[in-house]
């Protein structure tokens, strides 16, 4: 029996010592991250004024949610400013990363440091360069446009900041310009990690680069895509600097390219609405979780991993 006692004692004494030091992450996450979770879901069933207090109102919040057209309308927005960002920026880095890759290429440090600079870049600079580009009036978007011979055929002088959908292209070609680094970086890593004798295997077959691009390097991401595709759900869920940045609060007189995190932000801002605020919070949140797992689902069956 003292055997055994001494045989498990240095076990459960390391156990231990694992435990602590990995409790340094599990507090740190449950003070910045559980907590404030809890709480917004607390708030979200109040009248909340931190001046005047609050009191408690159940349900109503979330009622009023379901029932605000301005609500749908930031849905409707972010889903539309995803797609137009998330779509070109997976083909544009792949494409990018599969350039990178190539053994040929000189100066290989160089082009993948050049990647993040605008990962770095200021937002507030971002917005203000591309409200140039995307002017109405002098705008190089609209030049070139009409340089190009599109005025012909009736597009000229857009309005990038006035109307819906040219609103939600020129916030998804600003979050494109500054995610596309560090997304062609990703696939890169990935590339890089596919053996060769899978790309010489094809060439000695007769593929095409585009063959082997097609038929082995995308294959062979299909991990990476699923994460890219559930981090980019999350980031897209919560656009926020890019239209606060180009157009203000409300997203545009119009709230044309008001998105979620953008009306939440603009609940708490100038309306003071707390409990509304965090009702908006725990949808986002929700919607996350949903759309999250179903891409999952959707592209583990795709890719065949569940069979």
């Amino acid at each position: 029996m003292s055997r055994t006692k001494r045989a498990v004692a240095p076990k459960n004494k390391g156990d231990r010592w694992g435990l602590a030091y990995v409790s340094p992450f599990f507090i740190i996450f449950g003070i910045f991250g559980l907590l404030p979770i809890l709480f917004t879901v607390y708030v979200s069933f109040f009248h909340w004024d931190p001046l005047a207090g609050h009191n408690f109102i159940g349900l109503d919040n979330f009622r009023n949610l379901f029932t605000d057209p301005y609500f749908y309308r930031a849905v409707r927005n972010t889903f539309s400013i995803f797609l137009f960002s998330f779509l070109p920026q997976t083909i544009l880095a792949l494409l990018l990363a599969n350039f990178l890759a190539n053994p040929a290429l000189r100066f290989k440090v160089f082009w993948r440091t050049i990647l993040l600079v605008p990962w770095v870049t200021s937002i507030l600079s971002v917005a203000i360069i591309f409200s140039e580009l995307f002017g109405q009036n002098y705008g190089m978007v609209n030049v070139a446009m009409h340089y190009l011979g599109l005025s012909h055929i009736g597009i000229h002088n857009v309005n990038w900041v006035g109307q819906t959908i040219p609103s939600h292209i020129a916030i998804a070609c600003m979050i494109i310009y500054r995610n596309l680094g560090y997304a062609s970086l990703i696939y890169l890593s990935s590339m890089l990690s596919i053996p060769r004798d899978l790309y010489e295997s094809a060439s000695l077959d007769g593929a095409s680069k585009w063959q082997q691009f097609r038929y082995v390097t995308i294959p062979q991401l299909k991990n990476t895509l699923t994460f890219m595709l559930i981090v980019g759900t999350i980031g897209g869920l919560q656009t926020f600097l890019e239209p606060l940045t180009y157009g203000g609060v409300q997203g545009g007189d119009s709230r044309q390219f008001s998105t979620l995190a953008l009306y939440l932000y603009e609940q708490i801002i100038q309306n003071n609405k707390l409990g509304y605020a965090a009702a908006i919070g725990v949808a986002i949140t929700l919607l996350t979780i949903v759309i999250s797992g179903v891409n999952f689902l959707v592209t583990r069956k795709i890719s065949g991993s569940d069979s």
